[in-house]
């Protein structure tokens, strides 16, 4: 290991079993990424038993002085899980320090978003820019040439030679919608070995392997929001004014005062602070106006969305025109849509049928049956 590398460990291997050995530049090694959470430890259960070279690498992102419980997945007590689980199966573990990149490339941006009025999704820049870009390179350092996760995801060679991305057999937990960016170069070093498997199967094989982590419980959603988001967003930014919004209809109707605008996402019901004697709906947000506009769930329904950061996983898109299934949500059902590619990384994406929740911020992932074919960032609904 050289010693630009060691200056980014936090610590160096477990001890037990085989996990002594010094990590070879040059070994056959697959780099694990270990959250302490069940997935990535059955994850790395699995390569192990199949004879893969591999080595454990936790990334200490966030919270690592105050962490008071488990289940954040980015913090010290869950990243002492993923040290136990490397030393039962005798892997070699260290743990890198990625607080910076995770606070640039992940928190920041999220806490921007919501002071700009979008509604931020910060598990796919995590996995774009820390998983399988950050981590991947400090793996690489380590001697890792390819990165395996927890992910439930899986990943297939077409006909034509190029990687593809597919949504996993357990459908409940497919995660495929937070892998949209990913890149050909990405999925070829990358490797899901719970996309077969469903979350009972996953358990149940920590459980015969006696994994410490067995019966652990899911890690939160948003790993490094331990209170409220709208609270971590003042937490975060101190400085801004506590301002009420104007709530206003569509035709400027002025309803009354609410919170501040980063209090409000699109498509938000509860908690408007207006009464109106009807149920009403965020239906846009306008920070520099000081405004936030609500409506009846008719006028949230949008025939489609203007998106940008448009990417294909196979660097080109099928063909302007073709008929699709979006997501515009993790757990949206999807629905049938046109994708036509605009100026630069623009694009315009027209539904079979109106959709409510058309959120900026939040991404559009392209379907075509299980095979994720891209996505784009929603920038606005089509009215």
């Amino acid at each position: 290991m050289t010693s630009a590398v060691a200056t980014e460990v936090v610590s160096g291997p477990a001890t037990g079993g085989t996990a002594g050995r010094p990590v070879a530049a040059e070994a056959p090694l697959t780099a694990v990424a270990m959250s302490g959470g069940l997935d990535s430890s059955v994850a790395a259960l699995l390569l192990e038993r199949q004879g893969v070279p591999v080595v454990g690498l936790s990334m200490l992102l966030w919270d690592r002085s105050q962490q008071v419980r488990h289940g954040r997945c980015c913090g010290s007590l869950d990243l002492g899980d993923a040290r136990r689980v490397a030393e039962q199966l005798g892997l070699p573990h260290y743990t890198l320090l990625m607080d910076g990149e995770f606070r640039r490339h992940v928190v920041d941006p999220f806490v921007d978003s919501y002071v700009d009025g979008r509604t931020p999704s910060p598990c796919i820049s995590c996995n774009t820019e820390i998983k399988f870009e950050a981590f991947r390179e400090r793996a690489r350092r380590l001697g890792a040439g390819r990165i395996a996760t927890g992910h439930y995801a899986r990943i297939r060679r077409g006909d034509d030679g190029l990687y593809e991305l597919h949504t996993a057999v357990d459908t409940s937990k497919d995660q495929s919608y937070f892998l949209f960016e990913l890149t050909q170069e990405q999925l070829a070093r990358a490797v899901f070995p719970l996309g077969e498997l469903t979350k009972t199967e996953v358990r149940e094989l920590a459980r015969e392997a006696g994994l410490a982590v067995a019966e652990k419980g899911e890690s939160m959603e948003i790993c490094f929001v331990d209170q409220g988001v709208q609270e971590f967003v003042e937490d975060e930014r101190p400085e801004l004014p506590r301002v009420p919004a104007r709530m206003t209809t569509t035709a400027g109707e002025v309803l009354g005062e609410g919170a501040p605008t980063y209090r409000y996402t699109v498509g938000q019901r509860r908690g408007l602070g207006v009464a109106a004697g009807r149920r009403l709906y965020v239906l846009d947000v306008q920070p520099e106006a000081n405004r936030v506009v609500v409506g009846d769930r008719d006028e949230l329904l949008a025939p489609g969305l203007v998106g940008s950061g448009l990417h294909w996983i196979a660097g080109e898109p099928p063909g302007d025109g073709v008929e699709i299934q979006v997501r515009i949500r993790s757990r949206h059902p999807g629905v049938a849509a046109t994708v036509e590619s605009g100026p630069g990384a623009s694009c315009r994406v027209e539904f079979s049928e109106p959709q409510a929740g058309v959120a900026p911020g939040q991404a559009a992932v392209f379907y075509r049956g299980t095979q994720v074919l891209g996505g784009c960032w929603i920038e606005g609904a089509l009215r």
